[in-house]
């Protein structure tokens, strides 16, 4: 292969050579695009700060981009970074200000270390409106700045709603929410349980984003009040130096975008410091499941039984990710880190033959790999941790239209709600997965969940086998959780511990033609009993002692999760 090399502290009228190397991806990328052959791009160590996303076509075939050393003691640490290192603080009253021009951002780090939004939970004397809420007394510096999270209108959501101004009306404050946001929400957030009907998105669980909510040390706001002359603010931790301390605040919202291109590779890796900034927007985010939102089109009402009902949208978008490939062909990523990113990590749509392994997700606002529509894409050995930050209903994993996906060997932990999602698909594989602490944050979920149908038979439906799911969190889960009129399931030889319940064999729409064999769980699943028409239930086994549970399933237990050392 020929080699070309490039570092951020190279040159981009050299040769590109391993003495003289180049300073930029695109000069690189140009110089791929005229050699003779394939070409290995080797990347040298240190940040290469990205002004624009790095885009590469079918032009780009057949081209490896990877870190200098790959596989070798002497690797490099190789960031490719969407940030704007920040600087010129002034300190007032024991906070950091600096002025950032028309920046943009709704993330901050500091030496690498994610600093919140300043925000109050639960703010007491908001009474809801037609248009926003009314309270008796107010005290925001900056209120079309500030932004209302809604969690848990229905138990699977988090919404993200903006306000657009406040006035005064006698001895009353009005708030007056921005829309169309706050309007998507009256319309979809409409529910009746257990005889109790609620419309709307209701109060807050937190308010976000104003001066006088900095009271945390590590926390920060962005205040846009004045066009063109933003300020950061942020309260520093004990110890912190405004001369010593990096601040980077995300900027890019794609990193690197990939289309039609055909066996690229990227190898060993950071993918850093993006954002995503439409919830900052008039239109918020108005959640409804997993990664997707609502932006209007319409909604629908699914009776849940027992004159219980949700609407739910006709339509709906999925948060993008930082990195996406789209309608590649062999493409592979490979020992690669997605860390500090405002949206999904990896975005893959359509294509053939994609495999993402052995790669670290850590520190995302949203999700670690969303997948639809592609054919054969391998998810394996990969490490998903803290994500989900900033959108909570995020999974770890989660394909969606596929043919012949695999998801094998990853290890989930410390996630809000669900490990691996697979919606409806073909000849889905989910195998010998390790998911730990899920469902910390929202509810109706479980460690591996699987909705609708997967493939017309037992030959080419989904297969659920080998995965070990323990502490799932919250107080209304099913650790193992076939949903929504799946169909054509073999769910078999998992080991389920400690969720609230291990599995439920009766859903709307009821599930069919899905076989529950030889699994392994410390409690019954809901249902087990009579299991509905739809469902075979065979040779699964409960043992409520948890030593007991883990002397019968060692074999199965010790293959589940990363085939890699950790480091």
């Amino acid at each position: 292969m020929f080699q070309i090399h490039v570092a951020p502290s190279g040159d981009d009228s050299g040769p590109g050579s391993i003495d003289r190397p180049f300073a930029t991806l695109e000069r690189a990328r140009s110089a791929a695009r005229d050699a003779a052959g394939a070409a290995v791009v080797r990347l040298r160590g240190g940040t290469h700060a990205l002004t624009g996303p790095f885009e590469l076509t079918e032009a780009d075939s057949g081209t490896v981009y990877e870190a200098y050393g790959y596989g070798t003691p002497d690797q490099e640490e190789v960031v490719i970074s969407g940030g704007r290192t920040i600087t010129g603080w002034r300190e007032e009253d024991g906070v950091w200000l600096a002025e950032v021009g028309d920046l943009e951002t709704r993330q901050l780090y500091v030496d690498g270390r994610r600093a919140a939004r300043a925000g109050i939970d639960d703010p007491p004397g908001l009474t809801p409106s037609a248009t926003g809420y009314v309270t008796d007394s107010l005290d925001w510096r900056n209120p079309a700045d500030v932004e209302f999270v809604h969690r848990g209108v229905y138990p699977w959501t988090e919404a993200r709603l903006g306000v657009a101004g406040v006035s005064r009306e006698g001895d009353s404050t009005v708030i007056t929410m921005a829309q169309p946001a706050f309007g998507w929400a009256a319309e979809l957030y409409n529910s009746t349980w257990g005889g109790t009907t609620s419309s709307g998105p209701g109060v807050p669980t937190r308010i976000e984003n104003d001066r006088g909510f900095l009271r945390e040390p590590g926390t920060f706001v962005l205040d846009r009040s004045r066009p063109g002359r933003h300020v950061l603010l942020y309260l520093p931790r004990p110890g912190e130096d405004p001369e010593r301390t990096r601040v980077v605040a995300p900027v890019l919202e794609t990193l690197l975008s990939v289309a039609g291109a055909r066996e690229v590779a990227f190898r060993g890796l950071v993918f850093a410091d993006a954002t995503w900034l439409r919830p900052s927007r008039p239109e918020g985010f108005v959640h409804y499941h997993g990664s997707g939102y609502y932006e209007g089109g319409g909604v629908d009402v699914a009776d849940l039984g027992e004159g219980s009902s949700v609407t739910f949208p006709t339509a709906s978008v999925t948060i993008p990710a930082c990195v996406t490939f789209e309608d590649t062909t062999g493409a592979v990523i490979e020992g690669c880190r997605f860390t500090r990113l405002g949206a999904s990590g990896l975005g893959v749509s359509g294509g053939d033959g994609l495999a993402v392994r052995g790669c670290d997700f850590d520190t995302l606002s949203a999700g670690a790999v969303v997948v639809s529509g592609s054919r054969e894409t391998v998810i394996e050995d990969n490490r998903v941790r803290g994500i989900g930050l900033e959108y909570s209903g995020s999974p770890g994993i989660s394909v969606t239209g596929t043919h012949g996906c695999v998801v094998a060997h990853n290890e989930i932990a410390d996630v809000p709600h669900c490990g691996i999602v697979a919606g409806p698909g073909e000849g889905t594989r989910i195998l010998r997965n390790l998911t730990v602490d899920t469902m910390q944050v929202l509810a109706d979920g479980g460690g591996v969940y699987l909705a609708g149908v997967q493939g017309d038979s037992h030959d080419n439906g989904a297969v659920v086998r080998g995965n070990v799911i323990k502490d799932t969190r919250t107080a209304y889960n099913f650790g193992l959780y076939t949903d929504y009129g799946a169909s054509w399931v073999t769910v078999e030889e998992n080991v389920v511990m400690r969720a609230d319940n291990t599995a439920v064999l009766h859903v709307g729409p009821p599930l069919e033609n899905v076989i529950y064999r030889g699994n392994f769980w410390d409690a019954d699943p809901v249902g087990h009993e009579e299991p509905p028409s739809g469902v075979t239930y065979e040779g699964n086994v409960t043992l409520k002692d948890e030593h007991e549970l883990n002397a019968a399933t060692a074999g199965i237990q010790s293959q589940a999760g990363l085939r890699r050392p950790n480091p």
